[in-house]
């Protein structure tokens, strides 16, 4: 059986950059990791340093880390669905992160498809399909992985038929796929109990060789709802199971696997203080056994 491909959501700091997102991945035992190059919330952005992201590649080259599993997620500021007054600003940004992206290395960047605030679901795609388009070309290196979305407000992505249509819609398709999220899925009205039927409707709609990465998240809230609250591995309503099933799922071998579970508070008030579940989710999901003290257990290593 090939090795499980796993990692989660790592930092992206000005001084370490692409050595020190390496770095907190291998801390977590994962294999595979995703990072912002900058916050997800505004444009600061440093420069991408060359000699630390070939000392990066280095190091996961020696650790077994493949690059061609790493992913990059678009600042959500980036919003391509409405074609307001911020328009030209999100697709001009957009592509000032593709740029990054590929001065990194990286060759996969996970976009949320944007929200049209009021302009329809229909008039929505169609300005996400131009915006692509312009920033999409020929000679574009990286592969932009529309994120399924849950639906909360006026999100577009959140059916595959939507997703389908914008990859339909975009003059160099092979350069877009999918990134499937399986809180958004199940927030979205997806049934993820029943794993295979879905992925059997990805294929009808989309084409399993769409389908590019994962992020593997359980969910705060009921089948259905629109939210999107992401919970920890095995404490959602997805569950530990179901989750285990989509992990090891024999069709998804090579499609990395990504965490973006919730950080744990340091006791149950209103603590500011927070740790990374990953290294604990990781283990729990390579020994296939979910873990009832989990948060005990990240609370106590952290302490």
């Amino acid at each position: 059986m090939k090795e499980l491909i796993i990692g989660a959501h790592v930092s992206f700091h000005k001084d370490t950059q692409l050595i020190g997102s390496v770095e907190e991945a291998l801390s977590y035992n994962a294999n595979t990791f995703m990072f912002y190059t900058g916050a997800p919330q505004n444009t600061a952005r440093v420069t991408i340093d060359g000699e630390s992201t070939k000392k990066a590649h280095q190091m996961m080259h020696e650790n077994g880390i493949d690059s061609s599993h790493v992913i990059v997620h678009a600042p959500y500021i980036i919003n391509l669905a409405n074609n307001g007054a911020n328009y030209e600003f999100a697709i001009q940004f957009l592509k000032q992160e593709i740029r990054r992206v590929e001065a990194l290395g990286i060759t996969k960047l996970v976009l949320h498809p944007g929200s049209h605030v009021g302009l329809g679901v229909e008039m929505g795609i169609k300005n996400i399909i131009d915006a692509l388009n312009q920033v999409i070309q020929s000679d574009t290196k990286v592969l932009v992985c529309l994120e399924t979305m849950a639906g909360k407000g006026s999100e577009c992505g959140k059916t595959f038929e939507e997703l389908k249509t914008i990859i339909d819609g975009v003059h160099y398709p092979e350069k877009v796929a999918v990134c499937l999220d399986t809180c958004h899925i199940h927030d979205a009205g997806y049934s993820v109990a029943n794993f295979d039927e879905i992925l059997n409707q990805f294929n009808e709609i989309i084409g399993l060789e769409k389908l590019a990465c994962l992020h593997i998240n359980d969910s705060k809230n009921e089948c259905g709802t629109h939210k999107d609250r992401h919970e920890n591995i095995g404490y959602g309503k997805i569950g530990f199971d179901t989750l285990m099933h989509i992990i090891y799922h024999e069709q998804l071998t090579e499609i990395p696997k990504i965490l973006e579970t919730p950080y744990v508070s340091a006791d149950d008030t209103s603590s500011k203080r927070a740790y990374p579940p990953y290294r604990f989710e990781i283990d729990a999901i390579r020994k296939k056994k979910y873990n009832p003290n989990l948060i005990e257990e990240i609370r106590t290593y952290y302490k």
